[in-house]
């Protein structure tokens, strides 16, 4: 199951839309419409087949009905579209479409109204995301489930080698499988909360591997050296050595596979975050191809996962540090949309509000945003809509 995510609307809110951008923007937003309603329909299959289904059904008739709204919302565009035969007052009306809020009566309740067309569509982004990653439909398809699943095996083979380990090295060896545990949490936990994890995976299969490799060499040696063989002849089999090296040959390969695709994520992060952060960080993403093919020597093998490894590292850091900058920009557009939703559910109406409200939709759509001034504009509505509920509830503000 491939993610769908939804175009980006023209225009804004009180301006005629392009008619060019427009048109571009009904034909993508069609094909979302088709490909979201089938994502749906498979994702319903998914929840029926899962083992709590109650407890994700819910949240599944919730997309539809944010389906429904914005498929409503589409057909009205289109009526007025009329085949691109608009003049100044369609065009500002098509804006008004696009950019007011959605019918109250289209969600059959109250769950999300205030909602314009772009943040339903956000929205429904962000919710069907959120039942692949329960469900572990994740973006990556399943493979990136089963290599989770074959770390977790991975971990219990790691802890009963572990409990093997003599008192000198015990402490150590815990240390170890502690360390390469909290890293699977940390990955299983952005994959539950719908994150990209194809690029962390590798590294931890690398370094659980050469873990293992390690303790088992570690275990025979002492058993030769316990069974009085010496210490120069003291070598794990020639079979194992073969298979060992394949499956450092199998390691690196997959490592390598999956640090070329981060980083070409990385380089989108960079990019995105140039036009959207006003100070983003300054970091360049390795090249993984500049170190070459994997080497098929023991030796060169063992140096050249070191290197990947030290790659592996550099990523995450500027993984974080430029994941950390986008995310301020993307938390301040969710509490508008939060902040909208609640300010409908208490009535709204006051056009001073309003104005705020619509101020800041046209700073979140900047680039590079405008954060602390957002921010502030936020805090300042969100207070006002608190005094606003307080005085109707003391019955002090007039119609």
């Amino acid at each position: 199951m491939s993610p769908t995510t939804a175009p980006a609307a023209p225009g804004r809110l009180g301006e005629p839309v392009d008619v060019t951008q427009l048109r571009a923007y009904l034909i993508a937003l069609d094909g979302w419409l088709d490909a979201r309603r089938a994502e749906l329909a498979a994702l319903d299959e998914a929840v029926r087949a899962s083992e709590h289904p109650d407890d994700l059904t819910p949240d599944v008739a919730l997309g539809l009905q944010l389906w429904q709204a914005i498929q409503t919302r589409y057909r009205r565009l289109l009526q007025v579209w009329d085949r691109g035969r608009v003049g100044v007052r369609e065009r500002e009306q098509l804006a008004s479409l696009v950019w007011g809020r959605l019918d109250d009566e289209a969600w059959g309740g109250q769950a999300a109204s205030g909602l314009s067309l772009p943040e339903a569509c956000r929205m429904s982004d962000a919710l069907t995301g959120q039942l692949r990653s329960r469900l572990q439909l994740d973006p990556a398809g399943t493979q990136a489930v089963g290599r989770l699943r074959d770390l977790r095996a991975g971990m219990e083979r790691l802890r009963d080698q572990v409990g093997l380990e003599p008192p000198p090295t015990s402490a150590a060896a815990h240390a170890k499988l502690d360390q390469l545990e909290e890293r699977l949490t940390t990955i299983q936990d952005k994959a539950g909360r719908g994150g990209d994890v194809g690029g962390l995976l590798g590294p931890l299969e690398a370094d659980a591997a050469t873990f293992e490799r390690d303790l088992i060499v570690g275990g025979v040696l002492r058993r030769q050296q316990a069974a009085g063989q010496p210490p120069a002849d003291a070598q794990v089999p020639a079979g194992s050595d073969q298979a060992a090296q394949a499956e450092r040959l199998e390691v690196a390969g997959r490592l390598r596979a999956d640090l070329i695709a981060r980083g070409q994520q990385l380089d989108e992060l960079v990019d995105r975050a140039a036009t959207a952060v006003p100070n983003p960080p300054k970091y360049a993403v390795p090249d993984v191809t500049s170190l070459g093919p994997v080497p098929q020597t023991p030796a060169e093998l063992e140096r050249y996962l070191r290197r990947l490894q030290q790659v592996a590292k550099a990523m995450d850091m500027i993984d974080h540090a430029y994941a950390d900058a986008m995310r301020g920009t993307q938390v301040l557009g969710d509490e508008l949309i939060m902040l909208r939703a609640e300010v409908a559910a208490h009535g709204g109406g006051d056009e001073r509000l309003a104005v705020l409200l619509r101020v800041a939709d046209e700073l979140v759509t900047l680039a590079p945003q405008p954060s602390e001034a957002i921010a502030d504009l936020l805090a300042a509505a969100r207070h006002y809509a608190g005094w606003l509920a307080a005085r109707r509830g003391e019955g002090e503000v007039k119609p």
